[in-house]
């Protein structure tokens, strides 16, 4: 049975075969297998240089230094470690953040308020993106942390995260930043975006899932509180042992990422160009999010009269989404769509379409085709 386009790449990208090639170097007898924190042996020295090779790889595509990557399990772990972090180390910290972020920076910032820790929940634009007077407004002299997404995993709106580390960086307030979206998808560059701190995911540059990083910017004011206690890995911020295969993988996958940046947006753009002419004879097709500000791997619609269930029941030989992955068992229209102002109708017949690396311009028109007769065919049937 042939497979279905995967056009969900915002989920969970393929891991590339240079990758893969790599990370099998480093799990068997023949390889190099060895514990990184064994210092007494070749083993863990040849594990420990290839992790932090990896460091410089991750580094580089943000430009950072080295010194201020720290490994994690993956995003969720990184924007945990951020925030929890933070707020520990704090007497009565105020934390802000918006209403359409990932689940792992609102879900941890709901637990802070639970633990009695004031939270700012800022209202975005109907574009999806959070203004930098908005954030602004919500500054306290107690504002120990700013929370915010470069891109919203559902939208692929691009918050202006520059002009708020302008602003943030001349009012002492640290910044927190969850790039999982955007790390070889768009230029990042610490320095210049001016943030503190900044998550980062491998299995969403095509590299392997259960890894992750979080950039700590070295400097005295910038201080997490571990949320690991073990062996004191990552200079004490992050305890457990490395997975030596998993970081190989995410280095490699973020050097291939910053080699063909250019290349991977200029073909994405011309995916996205494709996708929305190959639909523009379709009536009552709604685009959510900003047409401006954005990332061209992540488009979200709404069709008139068709529920997002049933249209991807109907697209059986796509493989798309109502939503973000963590949340798709939900029955809920989405927080985000709603957090802009979408009705909760046409929140409820939105599905997300994301394009990558291995998307091909037969399969884009290949899922215009598809979407455009399963539309009109329940429609019809109403």
């Amino acid at each position: 049975m042939k497979k279905p386009v995967y056009l969900d790449y915002a989920a969970t990208t393929p891991v590339d075969p240079a990758v893969a090639e790599d990370m099998m170097k480093y799990l068997t007898l023949d390889g190099v297998f060895g514990n990184p924190a064994s210092r007494s042996h070749g083993y863990g020295w040849q594990a420990e240089a290839a992790v932090e090779n990896a460091r410089r790889q991750v580094a580089d595509l943000i430009h950072a230094d080295p010194r201020e990557i720290v490994w994690t399990s993956g995003a969720t772990e990184s924007d945990n470690l951020a925030i929890k972090g933070v707020a520990e180390l704090r007497d009565n910290p105020h934390i802000v953040t918006s209403r359409i972020e990932h689940k792992a920076v609102i879900d941890t910032c709901k637990w802070l308020e639970q633990q009695g820790i004031e939270v700012t929940w800022l209202e975005p634009g109907v574009d999806g993106r959070v203004s930098v007077e908005s954030v602004e407004s919500a500054l306290r002299d107690n504002t120990a942390l700013v929370s915010l997404m470069m891109v919203n995993n559902e939208l692929g709106s691009l918050t202006d995260i520059r002009a708020i580390g302008r602003c943030l960086r001349k009012r002492g307030v640290l910044f927190h930043v969850d790039a999982a979206q955007a790390a070889g998808k768009l230029p990042v560059d610490v320095a210049d975006l001016e943030v503190d701190l900044l998550s980062l995911s491998a299995h969403k540059v095509y590299g392997p899932k259960g890894v992750g990083a979080l950039y700590v910017r070295r400097a005295s004011e910038v201080r997490i509180a571990a949320q690991m206690h073990g062996g004191g890995h990552e200079r004490g911020m992050r305890s457990g042992t490395l997975a030596t295969h998993q970081i190989v993988g995410m280095g490699r996958a973020f050097e291939l990422a910053r080699t063909g940046l250019d290349a991977e947006i200029s073909k994405l753009e011309q995916m996205r160009a494709a996708f929305l002419d190959g639909l523009e004879g379709l009536d009552g097709v709604h685009f959510n999010g900003s047409r401006e500000h954005r990332v061209p791997g992540i488009v979200n619609l709404s069709f008139e009269g068709v529920e997002a269930e049933s249209l991807m029941l109907g697209l059986r030989n796509l493989a798309v989404s109502s939503g973000s992955a963590c949340a798709s068992a939900t029955v809920e229209p989405s927080y985000v769509l709603r957090g802009i102002g979408v009705s909760d109708e046409l929140a409820h017949r939105a599905l997300r379409f994301s394009f990558g690396r291995f998307t091909t311009e037969e399969e884009v028109a290949f899922a215009c085709s598809q979407i455009v007769e399963v539309v009109e065919r329940l429609r019809s049937v109403r």
